[in-house]
C-alpha cells in the first residue's frame, strides 16, 4: 500500500539542506548517502513527509504548515516533547527522536518520528473493510478504548507533568478559541460569539487532569489490518486537563445519521456514526475510563466550537492564497453550521 505521494510544489523544501541535517544530527538513524523525500497527502494542516533510504530506513519529518501560524496552534517543539515520552507507557503514540528548531532548514522547525505502517481511514474505507461491519466495529471500539486509554496515563510517569496548566484549562481553552476565531473570521457568524458566551457561563468541574491529545478523532489515527489501531498521530495541540474535553472531541466528529453534522463531516470521512451509535461510545468510554459523563453535552459543544475555528483557520489560508489545496475551497460554509449546531447540543 502507498501512502506518499509527490510533494506539492508551494509545499517543497531545499531537500539537500535537510539531508546533510540528517546526514550530521541523526546518523545512526539514516545511514545511507542518498536520502530521498517524498509527503503524505492527507491531513489538511501541518505537513508530514518520508525521508527514505533505499536500504529500507524510513522516518517521518512533521513540521507546520505555511504562512502565519495561530498562536499556540502547529507546535512541533511541544508534539516532539510529547511524542519523545509518551510512548513509553502509551504504545500507540510514535516515537519521536529529533527537535529541530532552526527554520532556516526546511523553512519552519520540524521533528523526526518513527514511521508506522497501516490505513488512516478518511473518506473511505480501506479495502477489506468495505462491508465487513465486524472489522468497522473493532475500529470503532479501538477507537474509544485507545482514548480512554491515553487518559489512565499518569502525567509524570512519562515526565509530562509540567505539559500544561490544568486549574482553569477549560475557560482558557473558550477565552483562546474565542480570539482565535475573531482573528480568523472571513465573515461574521453571529453564532460563534452566541457559543463562546454561553460555553464560558457553563464550564463544570473537571473529575480528573490527563494527558489529554486535543484532537482525537479517526482521521489522526493508524488501523492495521485486523481494525485495532496502531498509532495515534497529531500531538501538536497536546496538554493537561479535562478528559472530556477529548471524549466531547470525539463524538463530535461521531456523526450519526440524523446528525447537522452529518453534512461538515459525512462527505470527507467513513460514516463512523453508522458502525456505532454515540450513545454506544459514551457508555464503552465511562465504563473503560470510571468517570462519569453526565455533563458530556457541554464537552461535545465545546468541541464544535474549536473544530467551527480551525476549519476557518484552514480556510483562511486558503483565502489568502497560502495553499493551492482546493480541498478548502469547500469550507466557506462548515463554521456556521458546527455553530448552530453546537448551539442545539447545549439546548437538549
Amino acid at each position: 500500500m502507498r501512502d506518499t505521494a509527490p510533494i506539492r510544489p508551494e509545499e517543497q523544501f531545499d531537500e539537500a539542506r535537510v539531508a546533510t541535517y540528517l546526514h550530521r544530527y541523526l546518523p545512526d538513524l539514516f545511514l545511507c548517502d542518498d536520502i530521498r523525500f517524498d509527503q503524505f497527502p492527507g491531513g489538511a494542516a501541518n505537513l508530514t513527509y518520508r525521508a527514505w533510504c533505499t536500504e529500507g530506513a524510513e522516518y517521518v519529518l512533521r513540521r507546520a504548515p505555511l504562512g502565519v501560524v495561530a498562536r499556540g496552534g502547529h507546535d512541533m517543539a511541544r508534539e516532539h516533547q510529547v511524542l519523545s515520552r509518551l510512548w513509553r507507557r502509551y504504545s500507540l503514540a510514535p516515537r519521536a527522536f529529533h527537535f529541530c528548531d532552526d527554520a532556516a532548514v526546511m523553512g519552519k522547525p520540524f521533528f523526526v518520528m518513527e514511521r508506522r505502517h497501516g490505513y488512516v481511514v478518511r473518506r473511505d474505507w480501506p479495502d477489506g473493510f468495505v462491508g465487513d461491519v465486524g472489522r468497522q466495529f473493532v475500529v470503532a471500539t479501538s477507537l474509544v478504548d485507545a482514548l480512554a486509554d491515553l487518559h489512565a496515563v499518569e502525567p509524570d510517569d512519562v515526565d509530562l507533568g509540567g505539559l500544561g496548566r490544568p486549574d482553569g484549562f477549560v475557560d482558557r481553552q473558550i477565552e483562546g478559541w474565542s480570539l482565535r476565531w475573531q482573528a480568523a473570521a472571513t465573515r461574521p457568524v453571529p453564532d460563534m460569539v452566541s457559543l463562546g458566551a454561553l460555553l464560558a457561563r457553563r464550564v463544570p468541574t473537571s473529575q480528573r487532569t490527563v494527558v489529554l491529545h486535543n484532537d482525537f478523532k479517526l482521521d489522526n489515527t493508524m488501523i492495521g489490518d485486523d481494525g485495532h489501531l496502531v498509532a495515534v498521530f497529531d500531538w501538536d495541540m497536546a496538554t493537561l486537563g479535562d478528559p472530556l474535553v477529548d471524549a466531547g472531541t470525539l463524538l463530535a466528529y461521531w456523526a450519526q445519521p440524523d446528525d447537522p453534522t452529518r453534512l461538515v463531516f459525512g462527505a470527507n470521512a467513513v460514516a463512523i456514526g453508522d458502525v456505532m451509535s454515540k450513545e454506544q461510545v459514551r457508555e464503552r468510554y465511562a465504563h473503560r475510563s470510571g468517570l462519569d459523563l453526565e455533563g458530556i453535552d457541554f464537552y461535545e459543544a465545546l468541541a464544535l466550537f474549536r473544530i467551527a475555528v480551525i476549519i476557518e483557520q484552514i480556510y483562511a489560508r486558503y483565502v489568502a492564497g497560502q495553499t493551492s489545496d482546493e480541498r478548502f475551497a469547500a469550507f466557506e460554509p462548515l463554521a456556521p453550521l458546527l455553530a448552530s449546531a453546537a448551539m442545539a447540543v447545549l439546548s437538549v
